[in-house]
């Protein structure tokens, strides 16, 4: 089981090349990926994306890449004429309107000026580049699943405790449930017994008490319950499983919502809210996990 909430690092250090991978995901419904790397590493971007889509079902990710090249190479130099010749031109206006000013413009002085003269960057990675990128990426990867399986592990232990409090709740609620309808007759025997002067008429109360008994079964429910509890504690020894969950936790609650509307019992009812209460602890938990 794996949470969408993670963080992993990843580094490369050797060869004069130094380049670091950091992916950060939280929850989405899809799988989203947002790149934000130099423009050398721009023709890999599918290879990130998919080396992702191997580890990753859903969420959204985050991935920074950052490197320094310390490489002796050699180095391509672009000079903008376009700019020099404007600088040389704004010098020598200045020395007309100033001829006392004493002129150093040299040729060199000329390549100091910012941007007549800059580091042309690769178009694309060469193969240094690319191992230390795939290196540190998937370290990335490995840190970052590492991460989202020990907060998956501690939210499935969350979850699994909330489920046992829930099938709790569900034993309280069948063991309840047959005595509403025997209280409901004998209430009903007392309040006639007062009104007829104890003269009760046994065939009808038997009636009456089983048609509010039909009205008020949550055999059904229960059973259904009962199923989906197994259910979860069977899904959850799956990897993927955010939703699978996410849609019995649905049918959790329609249950649920049914023994509400058909308790016609405090405690019967105390017991539903409660674990109404637990169901959407759960469901909150659910929308963490892949």
């Amino acid at each position: 089981m794996y949470s969408m909430t993670g963080f992993g690092r990843g580094e490369y250090r050797e060869n004069g090349i130094e380049l670091t991978v950091e992916i950060k995901t939280v929850n989405n419904r899809f799988l989203d990926v947002s790149l934000k790397c130099p423009r050398v590493f721009s023709p890999l971007e599918d290879r990130i994306r998919a080396c992702l889509r191997e580890h990753i079902s859903r969420g959204h990710a985050d991935v920074f890449v950052s490197y320094v090249d310390k490489r002796d190479k050699q180095k391509a130099l672009y000079v903008d004429l376009a700019a020099a010749r404007s600088y040389v031109e704004a010098a020598q206006a200045v020395a007309r309107e100033f001829p006392l000013l004493p002129d150093d413009l040299t040729v060199t002085g000329v390549l100091r000026f910012p941007d007549v003269v800059r580091q042309e960057e690769a178009p694309d990675a060469d193969e240094g580049l690319v191992t230390a990128l795939e290196l540190a990426l998937g370290r990335a990867v490995s840190a970052l699943t590492a991460m989202r399986l020990a907060e998956g592990e501690r939210l499935k232990r969350d979850l699994l405790a909330r489920m046992g409090e829930i099938a709790a709740l569900r034993e309280k609620i069948a063991a309840r449930a047959p005595l509403v309808a025997e209280e409901y007759r004998r209430k009903l025997t007392e309040r006639i017994g007062e009104y007829l002067g104890g003269k009760v008429e046994e065939s009808r109360i038997l009636t009456e008490a089983a048609v509010f008994a039909d009205k008020c079964s949550i055999d059904e429910e229960l059973t259904r319950l009962a199923a989906h509890i197994a259910s979860f504690y069977q899904i959850c020894e799956s990897e993927t499983v955010g939703r699978k969950l996410d849609f019995l936790v649905q049918e959790f609650n329609r249950e649920c919502n049914t023994v509400c509307s058909k308790s016609n019992d405090a405690e019967l009812t105390a017991y539903a809210l409660q674990m109404k209460n637990e169901i959407e602890k759960v469901r909150e938990q659910i929308q963490n996990l892949e």
